[in-house]
């Protein structure tokens, strides 16, 4: 609350009254994204709704239902104050065990394709560990403005925020969701960075966590099956590493400007989970080089703005709206490019989506909500 002069009295004037503007950048490399997606989420799953006998353009009109949804949270987390997520940052933490605890209910929790992350909601089975990403970084920037000086000086004030990643980390690998567990672990250590905590600590942990995360990896065969034919997916192209394989012919087909929207053929059931994980070979192939690049550049530019936002936050003073935008910054850039280098065989394969891009209701309710956040943090770093 700030002070206006006035005639002969002083009249208080709210936060949200304050002039600010929101970011035209971030809103408009998000919004080209999202129309990316929509054009390719249609192109890639025509032949898919059509082999399921449930009507050409039923997912397309999902997504675009999925977007109009994702819209309104957005706007409505542009309108809600940030220190109003601070104070309420344990109670979403305990909320984030629950919603990972609550898949295991019987009648409640869904299995899909071997893994049960999924909630059978009113309009779509929610899959709780999107929201989960969002609960984790509100509580993780509340913590790191609450115990600075416990972050910077010892390597207790490390530990704690590990260790409740730690408890989220073992239900999703319950799960399991090796990929999501790996991408909390990784917010988690930059924010603990960014938030001054020592060298030598974080690479000790790091040092005593990776052959745990290594034996959790080995533990399961498909994800033996996954590594060794991300290794070398032509060894055994009709069997585990169909998938890539197909990706990589794709992603090859589209050259410098691609085959053409709508003239692919892998996307004709040779490149399974086209319009989801896939996405962006089906997009590297209609698009060719120059999609990709455009692609990729609304990606950067989109996690530097984040950055920026973050940046300029500090400068400001406001400490947890710093962490929280620099959070979704990492969170934004370090899925990309999990996505992407496993549709381009750089990695094993996550089962993480794109975001904006893929199919998917909670995923893009969940990304649209977090870009309200980044909007409404430029705004109030503006109005101060």
């Amino acid at each position: 609350m700030s002070w206006q002069p006035g005639d002969s009295q002083q009249q208080a004037t709210r936060r949200e009254e304050l002039p600010g503007r929101y970011d035209a950048t971030l809103l408009l490399s998000a919004l080209a994204l999202a129309a990316f997606g929509l054009v390719m989420v249609g192109s890639s799953s025509i032949a898919i709704a059509e082999g399921e006998g449930s009507g050409p353009f039923h997912y397309l009109l999902r997504h675009a239902l999925f977007l109009g949804m994702g819209a309104m949270l957005g706007l409505a987390m542009m309108r809600t104050p940030l220190d109003l997520l601070e104070r309420h940052s344990r109670v979403l933490m305990l909320a984030a065990v629950l919603l990972l605890l609550a898949v295991f209910v019987p009648g409640l929790g869904r299995r899909i394709n071997g893994a049960t992350r999924w909630i059978n909601a009113v309009l779509l089975t929610f899959q709780a560990v999107e929201a989960v990403k969002l609960m984790l970084i509100v509580y993780l920037a509340s913590y790191l403005v609450r115990f600075s000086h416990q972050v910077t000086g010892s390597l207790l004030g490390t530990i704690k925020p590990l260790g409740i990643t730690a408890v989220l980390v073992v239900l999703l690998l319950l799960q399991p969701d090796f990929g999501s567990a790996l991408l909390l672990l990784s917010i988690t250590g930059g924010m603990i960075w960014l938030g001054g905590a020592r060298a030598r600590d974080i690479g000790g942990l790091a040092l005593l966590g990776m052959p745990v995360m290594a034996i959790a990896a080995l533990a399961e065969p498909y994800r033996v099956k996954r590594l060794t034919s991300f290794l070398d997916p032509w060894a055994d192209p009709f069997n585990d590493g169909f998938q890539l394989s197909q990706a990589l012919i794709a992603i090859g087909r589209g050259e410098w400007l691609g085959v053409g929207l709508g003239a692919r053929v892998q996307k004709l059931f040779y490149l399974p989970e086209a319009h989801t994980d896939f996405v962006f070979a089906v997009l590297a192939e209609e698009f060719g080089f120059l999609g990709v690049t455009v692609v990729v550049g609304l990606f950067a530019l989109l996690v530097t703005r984040a950055l920026m936002i973050s940046r300029e936050a500090a400068q400001a003073g406001q400490a947890y709206q710093s962490y929280v935008a620099a959070a979704i910054g990492i969170w934004l850039g370090l899925q990309a490019f999990v996505n992407i280098g496993v549709n381009m065989g750089l990695l094993p394969t996550k089962g993480l989506t794109l975001p904006l891009l893929s199919y998917g209701g909670s995923s893009m309710l969940v990304t649209l909500g977090w870009i309200g956040v980044l909007l409404r943090i430029h705004h109030d770093t503006q109005a101060t």
